[in-house]
């Protein structure tokens, strides 16, 4: 024990980053099915850890860790925050907002009746309503109320004991109440109503296959005989299914295909398209040609491209065609993504920001269509760490600004200003791509580091303590976390479907992005038979992240002030 006593005073960011491997790897772990998540597992762990002696770390540490997780939140919001901002997706901000609003009177409600301290209010709020972000917003704003370092750290204690208590729990409700609870306070069968909205999406037609989904992209070569004297216009309205001349080679040499173009007799012409518009296509051109070399230099390509046009934001995809227009022009849909998730395609599915569409089609004209609808994904993108740095520098200096609530002097705090410069710099990103990039892959590292090493400081740092609040509330603070967890989702439920009337389908979707548990949604498609829950999900996420993670500081002054 000397040693490591030694250890932990000479390198605790040793167990620190232990404490974040071991939480990783439980995390990951699933019984039945279900994984409580590697936030929780790192704080069960770090606070065990914290047992065997006084961890120290310096503050910068937690604020820098802290700053690029919320940061990541708000880049990752920001674009659909503002972009919700509509009348289109009015109810699904609304029904966010009504959870929060629930969640946050609760919370105030026990700690007045039971005379909680903020720090247990405030892991409270984050467990139950499993946002752990507020943790750190939380902390920031105990810090500025001037409290000795002892009477600090056990309120950070605190925080940790109230979210290890209920998250766990708050989460496993979560999975449970929207595919299984939600639907019958509708009175509704999810499997049923998944099928309607199918239809509906499908523009009216039978829920088959492929009406939600993409057929194989080909490209085919034809020699010109029947099609002699026709436009390119012509041909391609006569065949139907958007499939497009891409290639004319007349007498050896390239024509520029352009849709007033004339056909000739013995042209050689490459026809893109899916695969049912290409097997009509013989009689309507002419002979079917084996044309390896025609078909070898046709630039193709599949593309990943993120909706960042505000004007395609709820849109749906026969509306997005028609904004798009003649750009979208032999370029193919073949799939649409939403936080990892595909989503059924048709007519009337709707587009947010922040989706992720699948493009294909030839370079040129993908290319064009990119343009409209957002910028391209690519592997080898790299992080603006200029843009990043100084957008968590802004943030960070803006937190310091104070302001009064009552007679009281407040500030913003680090979290606070790190979130809002987040949503800021990824609305900029959204106006002009070429700035600032943060890649996908980059987001999820810099907020589960920065998350998984602030959590892990806070049950190291405040071990001890947190074990012994845990002892002393555990089972009071079960009990509250239940509730704070299933009211407001109830109140969701009730609200989005009587009064907003919202679709059932896509209100289960919405209360999962409201809660920001969106492994709930897995449950949802699961019991639909179907991925249209999905449809409901970006919205209330982007909106539920921003205003679950103010709720720290919000619940810290109510309850101190209290």
């Amino acid at each position: 024990m000397d040693t490591v006593r030694w250890i932990i005073t000479i390198a605790p960011e040793i167990f620190l980053l232990l404490a974040i491997a071991i939480g990783t790897i439980l995390g990951r772990m699933r019984i039945h099915g279900i994984s409580i998540g590697t936030t929780t597992c790192i704080l069960i762990v770090a606070v065990l850890i914290g047992q065997l002696g006084n961890f120290t770390f310096p503050p910068i540490l937690r604020t820098i860790l802290f700053s690029l997780f919320v940061f990541t939140i708000g880049y990752r919001s920001g674009p659909e925050f503002f972009a919700s901002l509509r009348f289109r997706t009015l109810a699904q901000v609304v029904l966010a907002l009504v959870i929060g609003g629930t969640g946050l009177a609760l919370v105030l409600f026990f700690a007045s009746s039971f005379k909680l301290d903020p720090g247990t209010a405030a892991g409270l709020t984050a467990g139950a309503l499993t946002q752990s972000s507020v943790i750190g917003t939380a902390s920031g704003a105990l810090a500025q109320l001037g409290l000795p370092k002892a009477a600090l750290e056990q309120q950070e204690a605190n925080i940790a004991a109230g979210y290890a208590v209920t998250y766990v729990l708050g989460y496993i409700l979560t999975l449970l109440f929207v595919p299984f609870v939600a639907p019958r306070l509708m009175q509704v069968d999810l499997k049923m109503e998944a099928a309607k909205l199918e239809v509906q999406l499908a523009g009216g037609a039978p829920p088959k296959t492929e009406n939600l989904s993409y057929r194989k992209f080909q490209a085919r070569a034809y020699r010109v005989s029947t099609a002699a004297g026709r436009r390119i216009e012509a041909i391609e309205a006569e065949i139907g299914h958007r499939t497009v001349v891409e290639r004319i080679v007349r007498r050896g040499a390239d024509i520029a295909p352009h849709r007033d173009t004339m056909l000739e007799p013995g042209d050689d012409i490459v026809l893109t398209g899916p695969t049912a518009g290409l097997v009509t296509a013989k009689p309507v051109i002419g002979t079917e040609i084996d044309a390896d070399e025609l078909l070898r230099n046709l630039p193709g390509n599949v593309i990943e491209v993120l909706v960042e046009n505000r004007r395609l934001h709820g849109r749906s995809i026969r509306e997005v065609a028609e904004i798009v227009g003649d750009n979208a022009r032999g370029v193919f849909l073949r799939a649409l993504t939403r936080m990892g998730r595909e989503v059924p395609l048709g007519p009337d599915t709707r587009v947010y920001i922040g989706d992720v569409m699948t493009l294909v089609g030839s370079t040129s004209n993908i290319a064009r269509a990119t343009a409209q609808v957002g910028h391209a994904l690519h592997a080898g993108d790299r992080t603006d760490i200029a843009f990043l740095a100084g957008g968590i520098a802004v943030g960070l200096l803006a937190g310091l600004a104070n302001f009064k609530v009552g007679a009281v002097a407040r500030a913003l705090g680090g979290g606070g200003g790190a979130l809002i410069a987040g949503i800021v710099c990824g609305w900029l990103r959204s106006r002009k791509p070429t700035m600032g990039a943060l890649p996908p892959a980059a987001q999820q590292t810099l907020s589960d580091l920065g998350l998984g090493g602030f959590i892990a400081a806070i049950g190291l740092g405040n071990g001890l303590a947190a074990w012994s609040a845990i002892q002393a509330h555990g089972l009071l603070l079960v009990g509250m976390g239940i509730v704070v967890t299933l009211i407001p989702m109830t109140v969701g439920t009730l609200f989005a479907y009587y009064v907003l009337r919202m679709n059932p389908v896509v209100t289960c979707g919405a209360l999962a992005g409201a809660m920001t548990v969106d492994a709930a949604v897995t449950g949802a498609c699961d019991v639909a038979g179907s991925q249209t829950p999905v449809l409901g999900v970006a919205v209330p996420y982007a909106v539920g992240n921003v205003v679950l993670t103010v709720l720290g500081p919000i619940v810290v002054a109510r309850t101190f002030t209290a």
